[in-house]
């Protein structure tokens, strides 16, 4: 594998002077997949912010490839790394293309003529997205699944080398989890894109990850292989329920289930 294309090292992140990440380190490399995982409130979603220079860093530093990702100005920065986050707006009255085509912004020139891939890339993230078939509806008629789908074809749109998604399963049934989850890794294997993913199921981590980084209360408990970290003891000690993990012999899964009843009394202190 090659070497890191985004690196965290010792950050620690704060909000209004609550550290809520200590001395986090993280990497994501060319064609593999790193999930972020921990109960709510774990620092996730904030680190992967931090990541994206979205959220102030503290202390630490992030690295896109050689070069430090502060440094870079805007547009240096969003040709190279793009985030799906967990609330996007929705626009009235603009169509799905358009929203789409907003991720093409950072290949523009001034006057917006100068994208010559542009087209090719909109056409492609609409197909592969599912969303092609909406491309003249206004984003303001959609589901929140379908929204959700139109923004990721618009990051995908951008065709960064890096691509991070906060909570992408979110608002989806089943079908456009699973679709997802197959694309995130043929991003992966197929494209060699770094992608670093924050889940709230820990199956789906375990199924689409080739690295798993587990938090608690902002701290990197563990991190490596879905099988090394998701252990029956530590995901119970670190999730404070009784937790079962298991290997399917046919298939090879790793499958975890919480196995304790009345939780709620169990955590009640005596």
């Amino acid at each position: 594998m090659n070497g890191p294309v985004l690196r965290g090292d010792a950050l620690t992140l704060s909000y209004h002077r609550s550290v809520v990440v200590r001395e986090a380190a993280l990497e994501l490399h060319p064609g593999a997949v790193t999930a972020l995982v921990g109960p709510n409130g774990s620092g996730k979603s904030t680190l992967l912010r931090a990541l994206a220079r979205l959220h102030a860093v503290d202390s630490g530093t992030v690295r896109l490839g050689d070069d430090d990702a502060a440094a870079l100005d805007r547009r240096s920065f969003a040709r190279r790394l793009t985030l799906l986050a967990q609330n996007r707006p929705v626009p009235g009255g603009v169509p799905v293309r358009e929203v789409v085509q907003f991720g093409r912004h950072p290949h523009r020139g001034r006057w917006r003529s100068t994208d010559a891939e542009g087209a090719d890339a909109v056409a492609w993230a609409m197909k592969v997205t599912g969303v092609d078939a909406m491309a003249d509806r206004g984003v303001d008629e959609l589901s929140g699944g379908e929204a959700q789908r139109v923004w990721l074809a618009s990051c995908l749109a951008q065709r960064t080398d890096i691509l991070l998604l906060d909570e992408p399963t979110n608002h989806l049934d089943l079908r456009y989890q699973v679709e997802l989850l197959e694309l995130i890794r043929e991003l992966a294997d197929e494209h060699g894109v770094a992608v670093g993913v924050v889940l709230h199921d820990l199956n789906h981590a375990a199924d689409v990850a080739d690295d798993v980084v587990l938090l608690r209360d902002g701290e990197v408990v563990a991190h490596g292989p879905a099988p090394d970290v998701l252990t029956s003891d530590r995901v119970s000690e670190v999730y404070q329920i009784q937790v079962e993990v298991s290997v399917d012999p046919t298939t090879g899964r790793l499958g975890v289930r919480p196995t304790a009843r009345g939780v709620r009394r169990a955590l009640t202190p005596a």
